[in-house]
């Protein structure tokens, strides 16, 4: 009897502490409790239908997302900018000629630097402002020039693009570093192509576009599927290709507690729930998949355009039908945290095995006191 009343005493004691027994999450309720209070410093939003009209126009919070540029056109010769060498060649048959003799005709003018200022000078000339022409159209303009004085000559000319006529491919591809433009349709793709391509080890790999000081960003993905999007690069311009940086966070009675990366450009919950894969079946409460954010102190409104705190959570129901499709539509944002909360039924499964074990210690003590 002193066996079993020792037993019952403890029994008495494990049931009474059920609510310290150790648990892998909160439940909802825990998270979400007096969330209607005044002083309560947390917003919660079912994610319905109905609701996903009004968060659709909530502020973006998490990594900065920089605008894009669209294409356009441009010539497709090379257009001569400071910093180019131009090379020179002069041909003149005449006798007496103030630039060649009669052993060699050709006078050579090699590796002459275009100015600042997009001039450059030639002899008996003197300057010629040769910049935002073509080479064609700046031969021609040289021998104009020079025909006043030697009405015979017939001017050649060359170029090798200086690094007003090239873009640095900085990083994320197999080759990178200063690519010379060939023409002036020469666009993002084109030198990623020209670099080797995106490197294999980037996750959803984006565009970053620095063109003097500012700066677009976009996907290369996007600029896959929408030609339209590649744009048109300019001398100077800075190519950076690099990982997507956002990430979200799953914690709780989910199948994989980490930190994970964007795989796409849109995640939705229910790609969250896939790429954390899924919840745990025997401990996640399918009614209580939270998704916790924190709003800037300026997002927050009591209309339509912001939510009502900064601190927001959103429940999502995997039991219903609306549910499952309002959270296909619902988009996680850079440094969400997926919460699966844990089922009520966790905590009466681990009280239920703890009374089966004492009574089965109880019922060992009685037959050994037998």
């Amino acid at each position: 009897m002193t066996v079993k009343r020792c037993l019952g005493i403890f029994l008495a004691v494990a049931l009474s502490a059920c609510s310290q027994l150790p648990r892998g999450a909160a439940v909802q309720n825990e998270i979400t409790r007096n969330a209607d209070a005044p002083t309560s410093d947390i917003a919660v939003y079912p994610v319905t239908r109905a609701f996903l009209p009004s968060v659709q126009h909530w502020p973006s919070v998490g990594e900065k997302r920089h605008a894009w540029i669209g294409n356009s056109r441009g010539s497709n010769a090379q257009i001569i900018r400071p910093g180019d060498e131009l090379a020179i060649l002069v041909w003149d048959s005449g006798d007496n000629s103030l630039l060649t003799s009669n052993e060699q005709r050709v006078a050579t003018l090699p590796n002459i630097r275009v100015s600042e200022s997009g001039s450059i000078f030639v002899p008996y000339v003197g300057k010629v402002q040769v910049s935002g022409r073509t080479p064609d159209s700046a031969r021609q303009l040289i021998q104009r020039q020079l025909e006043a004085i030697v009405p015979s000559a017939q001017v050649q000319l060359s170029m090798a693009e200086g690094r007003s006529n090239s873009i640095d491919l900085v990083g994320g591809v197999n080759k990178p570093g200063n690519i010379l433009m060939p023409d002036q349709n020469f666009t993002v793709l084109a030198a990623i192509s020209a670099g080797g391509g995106v490197s294999a080890a980037l996750d959803n790999p984006q565009v970053k576009l620095v063109r003097g000081s500012n700066i677009y960003a976009t996907s290369v993905s996007t600029l896959y599927e929408n030609p339209r999007l590649d744009t048109r690069l300019q001398g100077g311009d800075k190519v950076i290709v690099e990982a997507d940086r956002r990430y979200f966070l799953s914690l709780g009675a989910a199948g994989r507690e980490a930190q994970h990366d964007f795989n796409r450009d849109q995640v939705s919950a229910l790609d969250a729930l896939a790429i954390i894969g899924g919840v745990n079946d025997a401990r996640a409460d399918p009614q209580g998949i939270l998704v916790l954010r924190e709003y800037p102190a300026s997002a927050v409104s009591a209309g339509v355009r912001g939510p009502r705190k900064q601190r927001v959570v959103f429940s999502i129901d995997l039991t219903t039908s609306d549910g499952l499709f309002s959270a296909r539509n619902f988009m996680i944002q850079s440094g969400d945290l997926v919460l699966a909360t844990e089922s009520n039924l966790t905590d009466t499964r681990t009280i239920l095995g703890l009374v089966g074990s004492v009574f089965g210690v109880v019922n060992a003590a009685s037959n050994v006191s037998n």
